[in-house]
């Protein structure tokens, strides 16, 4: 039997992506994400409000990063969210991370992160029922430790967190179960056989 849960955000998995920017000053200002996700082969929408310190550098500056949290690191992943760089400017040097200038956008680079997409802002959307930036994706930086044999990010590599909105808890995937675009093929074939 189903039971009504009401009005929530019900969907899972939602990544945890740490977003970070440069502001006028040069500081680099960080908030954590779940609200995110890919909307083109070279383009990601980041659902963050513009009051945001971060996203306030990424109008100015025009460009950011996007590093996805992984369990090694999940402790400054959520500082990332419980702190605001609106009341605390210096909340990234606080958390003792380091950070690099990316050679392809005007954006920084958490280097304990082991993944970032580097991106230049495409566009930011604002209506009565949305807040998104949009990013180009100019160039993915990965670290050697969470590639596979093939040069490709291996997700069980990367350990990338993956936020729960029910329970509002972290998790991580630790087993892959199929494969994309084979798995559903049997049934493709009957469901053609069926025309």
């Amino acid at each position: 039997m189903r039971k009504d849960l009401g009005k929530q955000p019900a969907v899972f998995p939602m990544p945890v992506l740490i977003v970070t920017a440069y502001d006028e000053n040069g500081t680099v200002q960080v908030m954590n994400a779940a609200w995110g996700m890919i909307c083109g082969m070279d383009k990601i929408a980041l659902f963050i409000d513009e009051d945001h310190a971060t996203t306030k550098a990424i109008r100015k500056t025009g460009a950011f990063t996007v590093s996805l949290a992984d369990r090694d690191h999940m402790d400054a992943a959520d500082y990332y969210g419980i702190a605001t760089g609106n009341k605390m400017p210096d909340k990234f040097a606080r958390s003792g991370y380091h950070a690099e200038k990316s050679t392809h956008v005007n954006a920084p680079i958490i280097i304990e992160f082991p993944l970032a997409l580097e991106c230049e802002l495409a566009e930011i959307t604002e209506t009565e029922n949305i807040h998104a930036v949009v990013g180009t994706i100019i160039n993915v930086s990965a670290d050697e430790k969470v590639l596979s044999e093939n040069g490709k990010v291996d997700p069980l590599k990367l350990n990338a967190l993956i936020f729960d909105q029910f329970q509002l808890g972290y998790y991580v995937a630790t087993e892959k179960v199929g494969q994309a675009w084979n798995a559903g093929k049997d049934m493709m074939k009957a469901a053609q056989g069926k025309e």
